[in-house]
């Protein structure tokens, strides 16, 4: 196999594994508290960071001031914040509607971007978040199936995961502002530590200890820290340092769509037209994004918002797609 489908592959099956946050969320929703399983998701991944950072002999930086506290806000708005508001949202929405909302993260990112750095937006970026916005609409605004209360708790939910999709964004532009960037081993660690920190005071607060977890839910915490955290992170980037950066986009298109299919697989929910329709927007919307980031130089792109975003979902880790295709991560652990 050349290193090239070897490539497409890993990322592939990174992919995968950004959409089967939604189902192991909504396992995780029904049995424990949102800020509970955030601190249990880090304190399980963190040894792992640490042992890898170890192995690799990667230097443990000395960020200043200035980078200390945007590193602290990232991991609020990102590891914290956007576990807490995803957990939330899929304990009222369905799963299938949470990753067509959570596909539409490029989009997002770039329209915070555009929002907060005042650019002119062009037609390619432009329909690529009418798209998503479409996306998002056909899934919320579809004709209700269970009753107006069914309705409309659905809907909260939806917007909860939105605003799960908002904070990363957040996330992806504070991590503009470093005025040293990370190697993405380093700041992923440094995610997962700072989220535990921020998140045990309000999980001691939760006392879940007080009441019988469900060992679905503590499953579910497990397969979270484990599979999407640590190993997603390692098949992006090894599969995205075989790759071009026009390459590694296209898949994150699988995101979606992973996570309908698991949906239905693993919860068993029903996948209606409305949600099928919502994904095909949210996959036209990645394109376009796509095309309007190798038309701009620096535009955001599909490929560097879900690297700069691993710490979050998975432990995002962070830097150019052209220095993630130059490097393993080995490579960028030596260089440290």
């Amino acid at each position: 196999m050349s290193e090239r489908s070897k490539g497409m592959w890993l990322c592939a099956l990174a992919m995968v594994t950004v959409g089967s946050t939604v189902v192991a969320s909504k396992l995780i929703a029904s049995g424990l508290p949102p800020f509970t399983a955030t601190a249990l998701r880090f304190a399980l991944a963190l040894p792992v960071f640490v042992a890898l950072m170890g192995f690799l002999r990667v230097r443990w930086p000395r960020p200043d001031r200035h980078d200390a506290v945007l590193l602290l806000c990232q991991a609020a708005a990102g590891s914290v914040g956007y576990t807490v508001l995803l957990i939330l949202g899929v304990r009222w929405a369905p799963a299938a509607d949470a990753g067509v909302v959570t596909g539409t993260l490029p989009a997002m990112a770039a329209l915070v971007a555009v929002l907060a750095l005042r650019e002119r937006p062009g037609r390619y970026l432009i329909g690529g978040i009418v798209l998503a916005s479409l996306g998002v609409l056909a899934i919320t605004l579809r004709p209700g199936d269970g009753g107006g209360e069914r309705t409309s708790t659905a809907l909260l939910g939806n917007l909860l995961v939105l605003g799960a999709v908002a904070l990363e964004s957040l996330f992806i532009l504070l991590n503009k502002r470093l005025r040293v960037p990370l190697a993405p081993l380093v700041q992923s660690t440094a995610m997962v530590a700072l989220g535990l920190l921020l998140s045990v005071i309000p999980a001691l607060l939760e006392r879940a200890w007080l009441q019988p977890v469900p060992a679905e839910a503590l499953a579910g915490v497990a397969y979270y820290a484990l599979v999407p955290t640590v190993a997603g992170f390692l098949l992006w980037y090894a599969g995205a340092a075989r790759l071009r950066g026009a390459e590694a986009a296209l898949f994150t298109a699988l995101m979606p769509v992973s996570a309908l299919v698991l949906a239905a697989w693993w919860l068993g929910e029903l996948v209606g037209w409305a949600q099928v329709a919502g994904a095909a927007c949210v996959l036209g919307a990645v394109g376009l994004v796509s095309l309007d980031g190798r038309r701009r130089e620096g535009a955001v792109k599909p490929a560097d918002v879900y690297s700069q975003s691993f710490a979050c979902r998975k432990a995002h880790g962070e830097g150019s797609s052209s220095a993630h295709r130059k490097s393993n991560i080995p490579e960028q652990g030596n260089s440290t």
